[in-house]
């Protein structure tokens, strides 16, 4: 974990300097990856741990170029800088193909003698020689001239989809008394306009506390319907292109499909493997499912007789209800407990204490928006440096408009520190405390990045574990925002009165109220990013709607197409189940630690040090042997699931 102090954190620009220093950071990175190549081609190594070296070279430095492109592409307020991160990101992926597919370099790489490697440069060179051929590297000239194109178009319509969806912001107009039973805070930052109405936008801070109390029904289904309909109609031809595309792609290189060839290099192994683990996660929330949801419609039967079913636009409101009433939880109380500032605080508290580090503010950095905070991590054992962070948490226009953790920088050992940032939309007001779990959530991605940026290789630095691991470390760390005293620590009232304990516990409850509804919801989102990805149907609403009536409790909003903004269908493509997957490994992890005492150092140091640390430099699963001292099991997530 530690670094020396004289690695200087990347220097950004100010916004008028942002598009050229963006571009020439791409252009300078690729010309200077292209010359260690070169000189590869020219003189390959025939030692192994050199040849290795200078390829790790040639990954940091692309990996640094995109991860500018994409972070700024996201995040900055000028559409031209944003412009110019996705060319970067583009210009990326068409060199990283061109290489992958260079049978000069693969021999290279194929001819050396790996008995003088240490484990994990043996586990470098396995994976660089499995990267050769899953880029098609052995294949026919025009088959890996049609791969290069395939992957070129794969950029370009991966972006197309998230920016369509980042874009389309929409809103619906609302008389102010149609408003009843929102939160006073958010009535009184929603100012009516000239004409009398109120704005409601489809962006987070607005259409879950509207689904969640607005008592209008009307005003509930007419967000949840322009919510639903983001990315509509445009995204639905850009998705059966980017399914075409990659099912071509991965039978290219000897695959049934493109399940199989993304599952190749994850924990699961196989592509036929992820339905037979949704169904299981499905049979296994079916009970809890099917109890709670009765408890939820037989609430909404109160207030309209004749419903059964419930739909997006009902359920979050009469669960709220549900909650309040049978389970004494109010929602609007609970919040006045989280204002963003001191949730924030709080966050750097718990996890500096946590994992040893320190957070220094640094008031004069350059950032690309003024919302933006940058701090120093320094470890408190010796003070060494541990890496640089970023958090953006507020929304605004042409930002990308969900919760995720961007790399700016990977750590690597005397060469650079890691730089991570943070990307959300909080409420900069009172929080709801499932936005306080999702930023602790996407702070263990953060955390992950910054402490596993200290090994040798680029490779294997930060979060590059094997992708059905990755959300683990973070879903754990949702942990620490459940517990009474570590919230009580952070989390008071106007009058700087804590939160009771009694309630806190009464919303652990409320909270395993409904977990079956949820884990049946997130297995119809696996489902419809496997079977998209495997079927490539024609019709993909037809199909939607074919597997929420399968596996989701809630019925489909007729006219909707929820699937044109489900984000993940770009990142983790067929791999959604990737969620519930880490979760069961999650709840395996958490059990190692003390109900009594989540700051046990010794628990939390070896945590740290076997899990975080080694970045991707060991396979997941040994990862958590590791630290567990015996392989996971289902255990934990079933008796969790099932109490």
């Amino acid at each position: 974990m530690t670094a020396p102090h004289d690695l200087a954190p990347l220097q950004l620009p100010d916004a008028d300097s942002a598009e050229a220093w963006l571009r020439a950071r791409t252009d300078d990175g690729l010309a200077s990856a292209r010359a260690v190549v070169d000189r590869f081609r020219a003189d390959p190594p025939t030692d192994a741990l050199a040849a290795l070296e200078q390829w790790d070279t040639v990954t940091r430095t692309l990996s640094d170029v995109a991860a500018a492109g994409s972070l700024l592409g996201n995040v900055h307020p000028r559409e031209a800088v944003r412009d110019e991160g996705d060319r970067a990101e583009q210009e990326v992926d068409k060199l990283a193909t061109e290489l992958s597919q260079d049978r000069a370099l693969h021999d290279a790489f194929a001819a050396l003698d790996p008995s003088g490697l240490d484990d994990e440069a043996a586990r470098l060179l396995a994976r660089t020689l499995q990267d050769f051929r899953r880029a098609g590297v052995d294949r026919a000239d025009a088959t890996r001239a049609r791969i290069a194109e395939i992957n070129d178009r794969l950029t370009e319509l991966d972006q197309t989809f998230s920016r369509t969806i980042r874009d389309d912001v929409r809103s619906i107009r609302v008389a102010p008394e149609r408003l009843a039973g929102m939160p006073q805070d958010w009535l009184d930052a929603h100012p009516a306009g000239d004409d009398g109405l109120v704005t409601v936008t489809t962006e987070y801070p607005d259409v879950v506390p509207v689904r969640t109390f607005c008592h209008d029904p009307q005003v509930r289904h007419d967000i949840s319907v322009e919510f639903l309909q983001r990315g509509w109609p445009q995204n639905d031809e850009v998705l059966r292109e980017l399914f075409d595309l990659r099912h071509e792609r991965a039978t290219l290189v000897g695959h049934a499909d493109w399940p199989s060839y993304d599952a190749e290099v994850k924990m699961i192994g196989s592509g036929p493997a992820i339905p037979e683990f949704i169904d299981r996660i499905a049979d296994a929330a079916r009970e809890p499912a099917g109890r709670d949801l009765a408890t939820v419609l037989t609430r909404l039967q109160q207030d309209r007789p004749d419903a059964d079913a419930l739909t997006a636009a009902d359920f979050s409101y009469y669960e709220e209800l549900v909650r309040k009433e049978q389970l004494e939880v109010d929602a609007q109380l609970v919040r006045t407990y989280f204002e963003f500032p001191k949730v924030r605080q709080g966050l750097l508290d718990v996890t500096g204490r946590l994992f040893g580090l320190h957070y220094d503010p640094v008031p004069d950095a350059v950032v690309w928006d003024p919302d933006v905070t940058a701090y120093d991590v320094t470890s408190t054992v010796d003070g060494s440096a541990v890496g640089r962070i970023y958090l953006d948490l507020h929304p605004r226009e042409g930002k990308y408009n969900h919760a995720a953790q961007f790399t700016l920088v990977d750590g690597v050992a005397g060469k650079q520190l890691p730089e991570g940032v943070l990307v959300c939309n909080f409420s900069r007001g009172l929080m709801e405390h499932d936005h306080v779990v999702t930023l602790f959530h996407e702070f263990g991605h953060l955390v992950h990045h910054v402490l596993g940026g200290h090994g040798r290789w680029a490779r294997f630095a930060g979060v590059a574990t094997e992708w059905d691991f990755v959300e683990a470390p973070s879903q754990m760390l949702e942990e620490w925002a459940w517990d009474a005293e570590i919230l009580r620590s952070f989390a008071t009232n106007a009058a700087g009165e804590p939160i009771p304990a009694d309630l806190v516990e009464r919303m652990r409850k409320a909270d395993d109220f409904g977990k079956g509804t949820f884990a049946r919801v997130q297995m119809f989102y696996a489902s419809m990013s496997y079977w998209f990805h495997a079927d490539r149907p024609a019709d993909l609403t037809a199909r939607m709607v074919e597997l929420q009536e399968q596996y989701s409790p809630l019925r489909w909003i007729e006219g909707t197409h929820m699937f044109a903004s489900f984000g993940h269908l770009g990142g983790y493509s067929s791999a959604y189940y990737t969620y519930m997957w880490s979760l069961v490994i999650a709840k395996d992890l958490f059990s190692a630690f003390d109900a009594d005492d989540l700051f046990d150092p010794d628990v939390a140091g070896r945590y740290r040090d076997r899990v975080l640390a080694p970045g991707g430099a060991k396979d997941a699963a040994d990862l958590v042997a590791d630290f567990l001292g015996r392989p996971y099991t289902f255990d934990a997530y079933a008796a969790w699931l099932a109490r």
